[in-house]
């Protein structure tokens, strides 16, 4: 999978670029806030998913503007593909269409153009809280089916109901008898969720101890857990079963009475979280600001490689202002990952980044390319 053309226009700081990259390696110049990561951002954003810089929406229409829009083509496996995207800041409009057609929202990008994108803040996946670690995981896993984002917004939704019914209960305007409804179908949800999750780092923590080895030179072991909410001496089965519902039920069932005093559900897939181990200790707690940032980049690296192997074609790679901090074995190894994907690269000093010669070099300043 590869983009081949790009036009934005009033994306942030970017008036009117127009971009037909390389399909293989694409290396953007310039000096700290001129437009680099922006155009980073304008192509995440065609993969239907919020920006990865976590802010609204009208934030991305440049300043003293009304309206963003964007316009792209890439080519899957099979065929090439358009999307258009606009959004209007007083209304908060959003507009897509992929090939002609309107969109009601972004899932439809999502299983269509996939991005793997590393940021340096992107360390927080290892030293932030356990939201961060299970976001990142469910958008893996739903990279490889996007029908589990279906059974994630399911297990969201039902939670929110059944904290709703939590919080009646405990004012006085309900009985515990009424959970149970919401106890039954969010333990056929957490379940399948669960399941899901243990499945992909099954595949994902053998990918990563490899990875990591090579960065290290075999002198470091890296270990990923999966740490369930729920299921925490329950021997995961194959594949969903009777059984594994009802554990979760009664679970819910029991801890319903300290949920009611808590106003939300303690416990399940909600509280799920990932632990890296390097030789056996944590690295959130142990690790060295080197191993955090060594461990987060084998973490997307890893989430390229799996969705490659899984779909039979790479994902579009984004390195937001990473390369120039690796070493060179740190470099080698990132390029001989993504040497058969399209990568977009961006850096303030192209002299700290291997391969500058390669592929088209993009230089933007004040949010043109020159």
């Amino acid at each position: 999978m590869h983009l081949t053309g790009l036009e934005a226009e009033h994306f942030r700081n970017l008036e009117h670029i127009q971009l037909e990259p390389d399909p293989s390696y694409n290396l953007i110049v310039g000096q700290n806030a001129q437009g680099k990561t922006n155009l980073l951002e304008a192509i995440w954003l065609l993969t239907g998913c919020r920006s990865f810089r976590g802010v609204r929406e009208r934030d991305l229409v440049g300043f003293d503007q009304e309206v963003m829009r964007m316009q792209a083509a890439f080519r899957d496996s099979r065929r090439e593909q358009h999307i258009t995207y606009a959004i209007q800041k007083s209304s908060r409009e959003k507009k897509i269409t992929l090939n002609g057609v309107p969109l009601r929202g972004g899932s439809r990008l999502f299983a269509q153009f996939q991005c793997v994108v590393f940021t340096p803040d992107d360390t927080m996946l290892i030293k932030g809280l356990p939201d961060k670690r299970r976001n990142f995981l469910d958008l893996c896993c739903a990279q490889i089916r996007p029908k589990n984002m279906d059974v994630l917004r399911r297990f969201e939704n039902l939670t929110i109901q059944r904290n709703q019914v939590l919080r009646s209960i405990g004012a006085g305007n309900g009985t515990p008898l009424d959970l149970a409804i919401w106890d039954a179908q969010l333990a056929v949800a957490g379940a399948h969720l669960s399941h899901i999750r243990h499945s992909y780092v099954q595949r994902f923590a053998p990918v990563c101890a490899r990875l990591y080895s090579i960065i290290t030179g075999g002198r470091e072991e890296l270990t990923v857990e999966y740490q369930s909410g729920m299921y925490r001496d329950y021997e995961m089965p194959e594949t969903v079963t009777e059984p594994m519902q009802d554990y979760y039920l009664r679970k819910l069932t029991m801890s319903s009475t300290d949920d009611i005093r808590l106003g939300y559900t303690s416990i399940g897939a909600s509280r799920d979280d990932l632990l890296f181990k390097i030789n056996g200790k944590p690295v959130r707690d142990f690790g060295s600001q080197g191993q955090k940032k060594s461990t987060a980049l084998v973490l997307k690296l890893a989430q390229a490689e799996i969705y490659r192997h899984s779909q039979g074609q790479s994902p579009v790679v984004l390195l937001d202002d990473v390369m120039g901090e690796l070493d060179k074995s740190r470099q080698e190894l990132v390029y001989s990952i993504v040497q058969e994907m399209q990568v977009f690269i961006t850096t303030c000093n192209e002299g700290a980044v291997l391969g500058s010669d390669r592929g088209m070099r993009i230089t933007i300043e004040n949010g043109k390319i020159l």
